[in-house]
């Protein structure tokens, strides 16, 4: 078992390179992130070569206030493509492996033609690069509205499209909240996930508590054959430090 911490929420305020440090002091294994874009990339590679953490993946931008995302949004297509360059520009310098190119709020055909027509972009710029693009359904508790609702929807995009370097972003917490039987979406999800994430259902704490049992998700990933750090995306209760028994319970075991 290897995991990356998702320093969107582990170590949050801290700049981008001391987090990646205190990541790696920390005994994790990777690390990924949401908007870095207020840092120097050369910062943040230099963290990343100093402690030889690899940089899984980084969001594109929301897109303004009241957004998440804007590759969905019909009379927004010329802001998410610029996006989507941003971050492909962002994950080059930094060595990221993967992109989440981040849908929006939006409903209905148009939106789900321009998402293709971007996601197709977004692939088509990312492929001399090696980079993945992992597209994420979000729970309609978190994010009412947004244009991913479960992993049926994204998974058919996903075969629709046949893009070797699109991928689904596996968040068992997202995938709880909405659909429920995270274990058996594994199973049956297995060969379109690019990247699997993890936080306890209902509050999005660590992943030591509430309605899912992560011993049994990791026994799960080993039997499947995955092999890739599992990203920590949750909101520590304290010093994120303090509360990593989980981990390395985890590591221990397997």
């Amino acid at each position: 078992m290897r995991f990356s911490a998702n320093l969107g929420f582990l170590w949050a305020g801290h700049p981008l390179p001391t987090a990646i440090r205190r990541a790696a002091a920390a005994g994790f294994d990777a690390v990924e992130c949401h908007w870095p874009y207020a840092e120097e990339p050369a910062a943040v590679r230099a963290a990343l070569e100093e402690t030889g953490l690899p940089m899984l993946g980084l969001n594109t931008v929301r897109g303004g206030e009241g957004c998440f995302g804007l590759s969905a949004l019909p009379d927004r297509e010329p802001e998410a493509r610029a996006a989507i360059e941003q971050a492909m520009g962002y994950a080059v310098a930094v060595g990221a492996e993967a992109v989440h190119v981040m849908a929006g709020f939006a409903k209905g055909r148009e939106a789900d033609g321009v998402f293709r027509s971007n996601l197709r972009f977004a692939c088509d710029l990312a492929e001399p690069y090696g980079i993945t693009i992992l597209i994420e359904p979000l729970n309609a508790h978190d994010a009412p509205g947004y244009f991913l609702r479960d992993t049926d929807q994204a998974g058919e995009i996903i075969d629709a499209m046949d893009a070797p370097n699109l991928r689904l972003m596996f968040d068992c917490y997202h995938v709880g909240r909405t659909e429920g039987d995270v274990i058996a979406r594994l199973e049956a999800l297995l060969p379109l996930i690019g990247h699997v994430q993890i936080a306890a259902i209902p509050d999005r704490g660590a992943p030591d508590h509430g309605e899912l049992d992560y011993p049994e998700v990791f026994t799960t990933l080993d039997r499947l054959g995955w092999t890739r750090p599992i990203g920590a995306e949750y909101r520590p209760a304290g010093a994120v430090e303090d509360g990593l028994a989980w981990m390395k319970d985890a590591k221990r075991t397997r």
